[in-house]
Parts: C-alpha cells; sequence; structure tokens
C-alpha cells in the first residue's frame, strides 16, 4: 500500500511538472467575482508534507493547509481543486496564475513579499533539524564536515546558504525524496520547518530532532498573486473572522494533534486572527 501511495504521489508531481494550465488564461490573477462565477477556486498545497499537506492512501488531501482550504471554498460558495506545488515552484504557481491561492506551508520571507502578496498569518515556525539517533546533530557546528539534507527552495535552503557556507548541502525538489534520502543514509540530517521535522520523527522511529529552534521565529501565510488586493483584503478579513471562533486551534486538533500527541501543544504552533503570541 505503502509502495502504491508513492507512486500516486510521484505521478500527481510528474503531472505538475509537465505543465498545470493557468486558471487566467492571460495570466494574470482572477478576481472574486470570476473565481464564484467559475465556481471553483484553485489551491496550491504539498502533497507529500504529512500532516501539514498530503495525500493520502485513498488519493485525497488532508492536513492543516487543506482544512483551511476546505474552509475558504465553503464560505467563497465553491468547490476547490488541489493543485500539488514543490517548495520551488511556489511563487511561479502565484505569477503565472496557475493558482489563486498558495497554501503550502509557506513562510513569509523579504525576498518573497517581492514577487508575490501575503496575507496574514495562520502559523507559527523555525527551523528544526533531525538525524537519526546514533549520531544525533545537537548544534549547528556539528554539522561541520557533514552532509544536511534540505529542500530546494525553503527557508532552511536560505538559511544555511546564507548563514553557513561552510556546511555541505543535498537539495531536493520534493519533500518525499529529502526524507528518502535520510532514510538511505544519503545524509547526516535533514532540516525543514521545525513542526514538520516533529512530526516526522514521532512516525519514524530511529530518528531525533536534535534541533527544535533555529533562526527567527517565522511566520507561515497564505499568499495571491501580486496585486490582487481584492482576493489579499478577503482572505485577511476571513482571517481575522475566522479567529473569533478560534478556527485555527479546531484545526490543530483535528490534523495535527493525532500526529503530535504531547509533544507539541497548538499555542507554540498556531496562529488565530493574523496575531502573532510568541
Amino acid at each position: 500500500m505503502k509502495k502504491l501511495l508513492k507512486l500516486l504521489v510521484a505521478f500527481i508531481l510528474f503531472l505538475t511538472v509537465i505543465g498545470v494550465s493557468p486558471v487566467n488564461a492571460n495570466g494574470t490573477a482572477r478576481t472574486l467575482a470570476e473565481i464564484q462565477e467559475s465556481g471553483k477556486i484553485v489551491i496550491g498545497v504539498f502533497s507529500d508534507k504529512k500532516p501539514f499537506g498530503y495525500v493520502d492512501e485513498n488519493g485525497d488531501y488532508q492536513g492543516y493547509d487543506i482544512y483551511f482550504g476546505n474552509r475558504i471554498a465553503e464560505d467563497l460558495g465553491v468547490e476547490v481543486e488541489y493543485v500539488p506545488v514543490d517548495p520551488a515552484s511556489r511563487v511561479e504557481f502565484l505569477e503565472t496564475a496557475k493558482v489563486d491561492i498558495i497554501l503550502a506551508n509557506f513562510t513569509v520571507t523579504e525576498e518573497r513579499t517581492e514577487k508575490v502578496d501575503f496575507a496574514l498569518p495562520y502559523m507559527k515556525v523555525s527551523l528544526g533539524v533531525v538525524s537519526p539517533d546514533g549520531a544525533v546533530i545537537t548544534d549547528v557546528e556539528e554539522l561541520n564536515g557533514k552532509t544536511l539534507i534540505i529542500a530546494k527552495g525553503t527557508t532552511a535552503d536560505i538559511y544555511f546558504t546564507e548563514n553557513h557556507p561552510e556546511i555541505e548541502l543535498v537539495k531536493f525538489d520534493q519533500y518525499s525524496d529529502a526524507y528518502g534520502a535520510l532514510l538511505d543514509g544519503r545524509g547526516d540530517a535533514f532540516s525543514t520547518d521545525n513542526t514538520e521535522v516533529l512530526a516526522w520523527a514521532i512516525e519514524n522511529p530511529g530518528f531525533t530532532v536534535g534541533i527544535d529552534e533555529l533562526g527567527d521565529l517565522d511566520t507561515i501565510a497564505p499568499a495571491v498573486q501580486k496585486g490582487n488586493t481584492e482576493l489579499l483584503e478577503w482572505l485577511n478579513e476571513k482571517i481575522v473572522e475566522l479567529g473569533e471562533e478560534e478556527f485555527f486551534h479546531k484545526n490543530f486538533e483535528e490534523t495535527l494533534a493525532p500526529v503530535y500527541g504531547e509533544a507539541a501543544d497548538a499555542d507554540s504552533i498556531v496562529v488565530e486572527g493574523g496575531v502573532v503570541e510568541e
């Protein structure tokens, strides 16, 4: 079953690589009216980053980002179509109008804000590092002379490239390939969001998150094509509204708590109403 699921994910990602048609033929973002008239909103998500965005054994999208995406579609009164993206393609999918929104654990950075418009945040993270139990990395200096696995286009890629050029990086397009490399021993450790490596280590005995907080505290937010003010404002208003009902805490309980157990609490991850509390 696991092999079948991997083949399914690989096929979905193959379709992404060979081309996804823009939702607007001229490559510009759709207005709210156009989205509602079409009866469908197209959202870019991860298909291999459990428990945030992934394809389950039935071929359905699940996870924290999906839970949010479903609510967006519901409140717009439309159906939702999820399109798989990889970390490095998220900006391009918005710039070319292949999707209306990106909800793929998209960390807000200064460089990205020059290319896309971010709405208010709904999650907070920093970087983490996971490694085998027999050789746990507990400090960045321990990576000197070792190989660190990362996914291209992620904040981990940016952080280690800029701050630790002495560390050898092995880069992969997909998270599934990166974790596969760690499992196969093709690297000494893997770094990405601490929320993600913690969840992965819980489900993969034999690995430990030796560094659970690295770099700055970052925020994760939905993103739209640059200049799509109408959709951006709608998202911001919706995030504030959802905060009043503690929507993202409910999301955590439904999608993340079953994975984390007592290893993480909602307040350490969730952002309600777009207001970040450290």
